[in-house]
């Protein structure tokens, strides 16, 4: 039978290889044969899960097996950690990647991959293959499962802040791209951990109908645990969790999620009010310096911030009703007498002068609210 094959992504130091650890160790105490493939070029998933070992990565040996001509092969790459209270080894491989500045990560991904598949891994006797991904790489390798569907499942891992939301965000709006290409992998949902009770994530994944799986309060223990190369799960708050996730996932409870991701405008309105104003762009004479005179600087301030007011006022003045707006433009910009705007709509002098009193009234709380 093959491996159920599920992508873990969230934004770098989140806790997203603590989570993709903990659900490894919890899946291996359920007597599920577990294969935790780490894709980061940091190659430092596996780290925890080995006890504090690093593992040599798929891309340093193949350079050197490719220097002397010899082929890689299964026990070059792929590591096995027996712990003493656990029924059933634990598998791990790291891709790794190239050193900072001297190469690209994403292609380090897809290059894994393909030596991966030509040893045949999604043919192994493995239950569950956990990839753990770096989300907030957008180049096309590192969404190498999504685009190949190598990974049936995606899971997202977010904390509560506005940058992590929005990896989160950017992988679901990958995920939905592909899908409309022919991919196949689908979302299971969001894991939110080192939850800190603000709700923010939670809001974001009502917005975007993303169910959320799991919540992982922040931990004092749980962290040490993992500092010190262990599992925290070994606490029984942390391991309840995880272990119902385990579950939910094993026996197919999870609904996928038909998320699209939020626009950006959308997501960031989760966040408060946002001016729906263009930028103001720089001038070529201001970034040479070619304004020798103060004066001459504060005109172009003068004019930008004119233009502003004139964009924020016609903007006010389209939320006055149909009967304010048509009073107003008729009075203040057409400059026609009251005698005849009221002539002309049929009003009398007074009503129209009610109408153009109330419709400032109304303008000069709506321009500067």
């Amino acid at each position: 039978m093959a491996a159920r094959t599920i992508a873990i992504y969230g934004k770098g130091g989140i806790g997203k290889s603590f989570t993709t650890t903990n659900l490894s160790a919890t899946f291996a105490l359920m007597n599920k044969r577990v294969l935790q493939l780490g894709c980061d070029p940091k190659h430092d998933s596996t780290t925890s899960l080995f006890g504090g070992i690093s593992l040599p990565t798929v891309t340093d040996l193949f350079a050197e097996k490719n220097a002397r001509s010899e082929p890689v092969t299964i026990s070059d790459i792929v590591f096995r950690r027996d712990i003493a209270d656990f029924p059933q080894p634990i598998y791990g491989i790291e891709l790794g990647g190239p050193q900072v500045g001297r190469g690209c990560g994403g292609r380090g991904i897809i290059s894994g991959f393909d030596v991966l598949e030509k040893l045949g891994i999604f043919k192994w006797e493995i239950d569950i293959i956990l990839m753990d991904f770096l989300g907030d790489v957008v180049c096309g390798g590192f969404a190498t499962p999504l685009a190949r569907s190598l990974s049936e499942e995606v899971i997202l891992v977010t904390n509560n802040d506005r940058q992590s939301i929005f990896t989160a965000n950017n992988i679901c709006q990958a995920n939905n791209y592909f899908r409309t290409i022919g991919g196949e992998s689908r979302l299971l949902g969001l894991i939110i951990n080192r939850d800190d009770g603000s709700g923010m994530a939670e809001k974001y994944a009502e917005a975007a109908g993303i169910t959320v799986l799991m919540k992982v309060p922040y931990n004092a223990e749980a962290r040490d645990k993992d500092d010190s190369f262990d599992f925290a799960i070994r606490l029984p708050e942390i391991r309840e969790k995880f272990q119902k996730l385990a579950e939910d996932i094993v026996a197919e409870r999870i609904t996928p999620c038909e998320a699209v991701g939020l626009d950006f405008m959308g997501f960031v309105r989760l966040f408060g009010a946002v001016s729906d104003d263009a930028p103001q762009p720089a001038t070529a004479e201001e970034l040479f310096g070619k304004k020798t005179s103060s004066s001459g600087n504060e005109n172009v301030a003068e004019k930008s911030t004119l233009e502003s007011d004139n964009q924020k006022m016609k903007r006010s003045i389209e939320k006055l009703t149909t009967e304010q707006q048509e009073i107003y433009r008729m009075v203040e910009q057409e400059k026609r007498a009251i005698s005849d705007v009221a002539e002309l709509t049929r009003r009398e002098d007074s009503a129209v002068q009610e109408l153009l009193a109330s419709a400032r009234k109304e303008l000069a709380r709506l321009f500067f609210e």
